[in-house]
């Protein structure tokens, strides 16, 4: 095996591994809005998030690790949508951000 054909191996398995956590993230940050938003009385619209950014950040033990920042909309009135956001750093929900205030998650 070739010098470029290792490379291409390479970056499949590097994009490979980013897309199946960000299913992983996804899936987390959709579940934490949902319990969110029921137990606050808001509408999860969509019943889904976007990603909105990735970075690589330091956790609390001091390794390298991605933060995931997914947006998402909500409504208090059922007539209105409002924007939110939810980061989560190494798997874990760590802001959950509803308009102007932020929510347990």
């Amino acid at each position: 095996m070739g010098t470029l054909e290792l490379l291409a191996l390479l970056l499949l398995a590097a994009a490979a591994w980013f897309l199946w956590g960000n299913l992983k993230t996804r899936e987390m940050a959709n579940a934490a809005i949902r319990g969110a938003c029921e137990s606050n009385g808001l509408l999860f619209l969509d019943d889904t998030v976007g990603l909105s950014s990735v970075w690589p950040v330091r956790n609390e033990e001091g390794h390298a690790v991605l933060r995931w920042v997914y947006g998402f909309e909500y409504s208090d009135t059922g007539h209105n949508r409002r924007k939110g956001a939810v980061t989560l750093i190494g798997g874990t929900v760590t802001a959950l951000n509803v308009g102007d205030r932020s929510v347990n998650a």
